[in-house]
């Protein structure tokens, strides 16, 4: 078992460069910030993981902090993309969507479930 153990960090490692490539070429913010999540959650995994191996506990504590760690850090760089107006284009969750526009989505999908 400690060897399957082995055998997916070292996979997790293999793709967790993969990823930084994501994060070094882009083309977009939106993809670098995608990249570095999920790096960060390839880490937690390796991160409990080794825990297992070592069959210490108190690694899991390391990953739930981690996680929320990542989880507000996550949060703050979406609320600043989307100050920008690049991570949700076209006003998709612009703060003045009225009444008017929440009975246009319900009529269109509404249309759409009919066809």
């Amino acid at each position: 078992m400690d060897r399957f153990y082995m055998v997916a960090i070292i996979f997790l490692a293999v793709t967790i460069s993969l990823c930084m490539v994501r994060v070094i070429k882009g083309p977009t913010r939106g993809d670098r910030i995608i990249g570095i999540n999920i790096i960060g959650t390839k880490t937690m995994v390796i991160i409990a993981l080794i825990s297992f191996l070592m069959k210490e506990v108190y690694f899991i504590d390391v990953v739930l902090v981690y996680a929320l760690i990542s989880f507000i850090g996550s949060f703050a760089v979406a609320r600043e993309l989307d100050d920008d107006g690049e991570a949700f284009p076209d006003g998709l969750f612009d703060d003045d969507f009225s009444a008017d526009g929440k009975m246009e989505a319900v009529a269109i999908v509404e249309e759409a479930s009919n066809d």
